[in-house]
């Protein structure tokens, strides 16, 4: 049993001018299993942190250079490499800031590919055969290379692998019709070769992959006519053989193609059972249409499906759980989770894997008709959804039960339907839908919604949207356009509803938030409903202000200049002065509602870096307003408040003193010159004094607090006791 998850958007891709150009050349990990390091296909290695979908760093090589191999990660030594105009070789850290003044050595021959891998050295294979490892390489750049293919002789694929201290270099070959397979093993240092199987029809593979497994070293080939094949490799098999040897092969899966054959596609094996392929039709989708399908190689059963939308480039990668899928103008990285597979689980999956697109079906052999000889029933009818609305409603006019809508017929009701049915329709499918069944359907259900939304005005389904995001199976990168849908609208619970749950929004959209929740009258948003923990807490931070509170260790007069100072006597209150900034905050600047939505925005996941160009779209009047709440929230945690609200949504004071220094960054010259800023700037200036004096006041007693845990409690306690500590 096999599921893919809710997939996210990397990062967009280089278009390339001919269709035949992979999309890019590579994607590797490096020390952080968090971290991919993309290589487009032209000048580019960018390192990005695949949690977030944030790009860590970016090198580019000069106009008029090209990036000829992947770049990889040196394990060993912590290094970037990358290949240029195949014979430079270049060595970077990720502290450098341009490929420009990395280490580079320029080689004899050219570079195919450089392979790395955990507990190996990183290895150059020439495009001529040749392998080096690359410290030796790099310590004489210009060695002479020798030629191991023949002529003709083309490398079409190649990957390395560490097994029980054993290094190898693996590479197929292509030689007018004939495909052949080299292994190339270090210590002893053997190149054994070996002839592929090939098609009838003389067609290459489409696709080769390799695993390890069970100390074997398993190929996996994908040909155009759907045939995936498997190949063994002992990893401790016989070295040093004559010639060219056999290497047999087993077919493990024959996939349904449709009428013609597969172009771009590919496969990796996920675990013993379960191979992902993408660029294949679905068994019960309209042609034309590409998908990523998990498949089940011991029951020959289609496990999960996702369409791909755009043009597929037949590349995938597989690295800890995801899949990185290039497709359309995006690299998608889609998770997924095989378990043990069973026959009751495999027929389970085929029956429901069907549920994403059930606009046509196909004969599929049923267990049945291969175990007891039953003859397989015909294609099942296809209801015509056009007509299925207009039934529905007959149905219900008569006061009879309607019959539920598939998905496609829910998306059909989508395009044309009034909003109160397509509300009712998209409820009732979420409510009956298992969770494999939402991952699938979710983002196309948003996807349609939104896009009529932004065609018709009048049509709006809040109901419908927010039930969708609820289900926690949708994501900004999914669909993008849902969240300003939103604020176009002014459908602030939908907006908290996508601030909280979408772990992936971008910066720009995030201030397209604050900006229009910190400039909306207080008046339209009191009467809007909104999440009740979250408001629950600005409920009780607001009424603690009423009943005062024991502070944590300051109080008002504190923002005077030595307030600190533990001789200092603070003024009375009633002598203070009506203007004090201070006071003036007893009161939230902003409305209850409004603090609700302006805390979702504090509570949002963002990169400071990107973050930071987008609060200068604020204004003055608005930068000023938002540190005064940010102010207000602060004072109030300071207060024995903050551990009386646990288990509600509410911000911290960690996210809170970031979001203060992000702004005075983005806008401290302006906030100087402005005459209404400078009460504001002045109270937090000596906040932060007094905060300094106070934790250097508390480190002061640090040392006699620490004595305090080694000392051993006396065991003449009695039930009520008074012990005197001497400090000195």
């Amino acid at each position: 049993m096999a599921t893919l998850n809710e997939g996210f958007t990397l990062c967009g891709l280089v278009q390339t001018p001919s269709a035949s150009d992979s999309a890019i050349q590579g994607i590797e990990l490096d020390g952080d299993s968090d971290h991919a390091v993309v290589t487009d296909s032209t000048r580019s290695v960018t390192l990005y942190k695949v949690s977030d979908q944030k790009p860590l760093g970016r090198w580019t090589v000069k106009q008029g250079q090209l990036l000829t191999c992947p770049a990889v990660f040196n394990f060993q030594t912590k290094e970037y490499v990358v290949v240029s105009d195949n014979k430079v070789i270049r060595v970077w850290k990720d502290e450098d800031l341009s490929l420009d003044k990395a280490f580079k050595a320029t080689v004899s021959a050219d570079v195919w590919r450089v392979h790395s891998a955990p507990g190996g050295e990183p290895v150059v294979l020439f495009q001529r055969g040749a392998v080096r490892l690359l410290d030796s390489l790099l310590s004489s750049p210009q060695q002479p290379i020798e030629d191991i293919l023949s002529e003709e002789e083309v490398i079409r694929w190649s990957t390395n692998i560490v097994a029980e201290k054993q290094h190898f270099v693996l590479f197929t070959t292509e030689q007018k019709g004939e495909h052949f397979l080299y292994a190339q093993r270090f210590n002893p240092n053997t190149l054994q070769k070996y002839r592929l199987e090939g098609e009838d029809s003389g067609a290459p593979p489409l696709s080769v992959s390799a695993s390890l497994r069970d100390k074997h070293i398993n190929l996996l080939y994908l040909y155009p006519n759907g045939c995936v094949y498997q190949s063994v490799v002992a990893v401790r098999g016989p070295v040093g053989l004559e010639g060219v040897q056999a290497l047999p092969r087993s077919l493990r899966l024959r996939l349904p193609v449709g009428e013609g054959e597969l172009g771009a596609a590919s496969a990796v094996a996920l675990d013993e059972a379960h191979v992902a392929v993408v660029g294949m039709p679905h068994p019960s989708a309209r042609t034309g249409k590409d998908f990523l399908c998990i498949w089940n190689t011991n029951f020959q059963t289609l496990q999960a499906g996702r369409e791909m939308v755009g043009r597929i480039h037949g590349q995938v990668w597989c690295y800890l759980g995801k899949l990185f899928v290039p497709h359309g103008k995006a690299l998608s990285v889609i998770p997924y989770e095989c378990q043990k597979s069973s026959l009751a689980s495999a027929l389970g999956k085929l029956r429901c894997a069907g549920i994403a697109v059930s606009t046509s079906s196909v004969a599929v052999p049923s267990w049945n008709t291969l175990l007891h000889g039953d003859q397989p029933q015909g294609p099942t009818k296809i209801v015509d959804t056009r007509k299925s609305s207009s039934l529905v409603q007959k149905l219900r006019r008569k006061g009879q039960s309607a019959p539920a809508l598939t998905v496609d017929q829910v998306l059909e009701l989508i395009k044309t339907g009034p909003v109160e049915e397509v509300q009712r329709e998209v409820e009732a499918l979420v409510s009956r839908g298992d969770a494999q069944d939402l991952q699938l359907s979710v983002g196309w259900l948003a996807c349609h919604l939104v896009a009529r939304s932004q065609v018709e005005t009048a049509f709006y389904a809040p109901g419908a949207l927010a039930q969708l995001v609820q289900t926690q199976c949708l994501c900004h990168s999914v669909c993008p356009d849902l969240l300003l849908l939103a604020l176009e609208h002014k459908d602030y619970f939908l907006c908290q509803l996508c601030l909280q749950l979408f772990p992936d929004i971008p910066e720009v959209v995030t201030c397209a938030c604050l900006k229009t929740f910190i400039s909306v009258p207080d008046g339209d948003v009191e009467m809007v409903s909104l999440e009740p923990d979250s408001v629950s807490f600005m409920e009780g931070l607001l009424a603690a202000g009423a009943r005062g509170g024991q502070q944590n260790g300051f109080s008002p007069p504190l923002f005077e200049e030595d307030s600190c100072d533990p001789h200092h006597q603070p003024k009375p209150p009633q002598h203070q002065d009506k203007k004090n900034p201070t006071l003036q905050l007893e009161v939230c600047p902003v409305g209850l509602h409004k603090a609700v939505l302006l805390n979702e925005v504090l509570q949002a996941p963002y990169s400071d870096n990107l973050l930071l160009p987008h609060l200068k779209d604020l204004n003055t009047q608005q930068v000023i307003l938002f540190l005064q709440y940010l102010q207000f929230v602060y004072l109030k945690y300071s207060q024995d408040v903050y551990t009386q609200t646990a288990g509600l949504r509410s911000p911290t004071m960690t996210q809170i003193i970031d979001w203060v220094c992000l702004l005075l960054d983005a806008h401290f010259m302006v906030l100087v010159m402005a005459p209404d800023a400078k009460g504001l700037l002045s109270s937090l200036e000596s906040f932060v004094k007094s905060q300094v004096k106070l934790f250097s006041e508390l480190g002061k007693i640090e040392g006699s607090l620490q004595e305090l845990h080694k000392m051993k409690p006396s065991k003449d306690i009695s039930q009520y006791s008074i012990e005197v500590i001497e400090l000195f």
